[in-house]
């Protein structure tokens, strides 16, 4: 495989507005993704954003960025036009998609999302961790079903929001990163939004309402993500105090 990271940003925020340039001890949260993607070591990194200033921070941290249109609804999209920008001859067969608000994701962690797609069947892999108690009545945490066992590897049975969906079934905390075969993102980014995907409001389900298999990398933990206020100061108060990762339990 020859991956490429690309990591999507955007100022537009509803609930953290400009948070990719929210300071997080002296460095912006993207420049913070962008290291943690180079300590992973699979892959150029690139930031795709609509923003100059983003841009402008990666570049003088040492990072590259490319700017794409304003125009898109997803992070799937904004990063597809970035790869065709910076690969046009498409020397990068797999594109891992990488949530520009993981300031302190393990990079060990983002690098086993690769591990499915030893499967030549896998179209796109992700990620899971263990689910807790608390978090299968909450709609906010997507579950993920599939029959890892013994292993570290399952392939994907099903998303959803709804706790009700693990009744009798062992669900997973999904991890939103993914590692998409080049052609099954060019696929992806193609297809209209599905019913499915509508109803529960999960990107996820488009592709396998398509027939597109997704296989999953079991993890021991949650990265912790910056979605609001209070986030942004638990991540600083972690890295303040010399924790190499932050984890949302």
């Amino acid at each position: 495989m020859r991956p490429i990271v690309l990591i999507p940003a955007r100022l537009r925020a509803t609930r953290l507005p400009g948070k990719p340039l929210a300071d997080i001890n002296g460095a912006p949260m993207i420049v913070h993704v962008w290291r943690r993607a180079m300590q992973a070591d699979i892959g150029p990194v690139v930031v795709a954003c609509e923003d100059a200033a983003i841009a402008d921070a990666v570049n003088a941290a040492g990072g590259q960025a490319t700017l794409t249109g304003a125009h898109h609804q997803s992070g799937s999209d904004r990063i597809f036009e970035a790869l065709q920008q910076i690969d046009p001859r498409a020397r990068h067969d797999v594109v891992v998609n990488l949530q520009g608000d993981l300031p302190a994701i393990d990079p060990t962690v983002l690098a086993a999302v690769l591990e499915p797609l030893a499967d030549p069947m896998v179209d796109i892999a992700t990620l899971a961790s263990p689910l807790t108690g608390h978090e299968l009545t909450d709609r906010n945490v997507v579950k993920l079903q599939a029959a890892f066992g013994a292993g570290r590897v399952a392939r994907a049975t099903a998303f959803a929001r709804d706790g009700a969906a693990c009744a009798g079934r062992t669900c997973y905390h999904h991890i939103g990163i993914y590692a998409y075969r080049r052609a099954a993102l060019a696929r992806f980014v193609g297809l209209p939004p599905s019913a499915n995907e509508r109803a529960h409001s999960l990107e996820q389900l488009r592709a396998m309402d398509d027939g597109m298999v997704i296989g999953a990398r079991l993890v021991d933990t949650f990265p912790l993500g910056v979605d609001t206020p209070a986030d942004l100061d638990r991540v600083r108060a972690l890295l303040a105090a010399g924790s190499s990762t932050a984890h949302s339990r």
